[in-house]
């Protein structure tokens, strides 16, 4: 999948879930897929934190 393609995507899923809940439901919804994408991408951050001081504890070993 290309960038355009993923954001097409992505806008379709949002409008489908948001015509089927009300305001509130959509409010909590749009919260809890925030704090999803915000807790993933501190995972990622945080392995390749990890990953680079491996490496470079590697190297300093050989």
């Amino acid at each position: 999948m290309n960038a355009c393609e993923i954001t097409a995507a992505v806008t379709a899923a949002a409008n489908t879930i948001a015509c089927r809940l009300n305001d509130e439901e959509l409010a909590l919804w749009s919260s809890v897929l925030v704090q999803l994408g915000d807790t993933l991408a501190t995972i990622a951050a945080q392995r390749d934190l990890c990953s680079r001081i491996n490496s470079q504890t590697n190297d300093a070993n050989q």
